[in-house]
């Protein structure tokens, strides 16, 4: 089994790498690659789509790199491959990105990105540190969130959130003066709008399951 990390020049990949390395010896998650060949993508089992930064530029910088996104489109929508998208890769999910201006996301799941706008103006944007999950009916019960529990705490570090259109594929938020989407998925695909490489136990628990999920 191949997990690929896609590396489009968008964050450094290091923690990422390492947490999915530790889980893979763990539960026998097969091999971790990080890669930007399409090639690498086309033979994966899993794909992982992780993004720091803004959603125009993210989406730019995917596009350019030659062949890589129709590699990743092939492998999710034609032959199912279980995708992870993380942070701003959970963020081009979307049909549209309202990042100052306007730009098209996979639109694999309906909805759009923008700004949080939490109802204490005491609250400051970006929603930076842990804050705890509140899962979904539809959440509670995804295999990939096995183990976790509204309560428990990820690491968030982000200025918009994903605005779903069916609310079914929201599986997770958080509460931030006003809800804040966390996670969304639907089918083979899942993505998570906190870092669980950076979320210690929680995260580890969910980089594991990915690894081990055949939706």
């Amino acid at each position: 089994m191949l997990t690929v990390l896609v590396d489009y020049d968008s964050g450094n990949l290091h923690s990422a790498q390492k947490a999915f390395q530790r889980m893979a010896a763990e539960v026998g998650g097969g091999d971790i690659l990080v890669s930007s060949h399409p090639d690498d993508i086309a033979r994966a089992d899993r794909i992982v789509l992780p993004g720091d930064g803004a959603f125009p530029a993210c989406r730019s910088a995917l596009g350019s790199f030659g062949g890589l996104f129709e590699a990743i489109e092939d492998g999710v929508t034609r032959r199912a491959v279980p995708f992870l998208g993380i942070c701003v890769g959970m963020q081009m999910l979307a049909t549209v990105g309202r990042e100052y201006h306007d730009t098209p996301g996979f639109d694999w799941i309906g909805g759009e990105v923008v700004r949080i706008t939490p109802a204490d103006p005491a609250l400051k944007v970006p929603h930076m540190g842990w804050n705890d999950l509140a899962l979904s009916g539809a959440g509670a019960a995804h295999p990939v969130l096995a183990g976790l529990a509204s309560g428990d705490h990820t690491y968030f570090v982000h200025s918009y959130h994903f605005r779903v259109t069916d609310p079914a594929q929201r599986l997770a938020h958080v509460d931030y003066a006003g809800e804040v989407t966390a996670i969304v998925g639907r089918d083979n695909i899942i993505g998570t709008q906190f870092h669980p490489e950076k979320s210690q136990a929680n995260g580890l628990r969910l980089i594991g399951n990915f690894l081990r999920w055949a939706p």
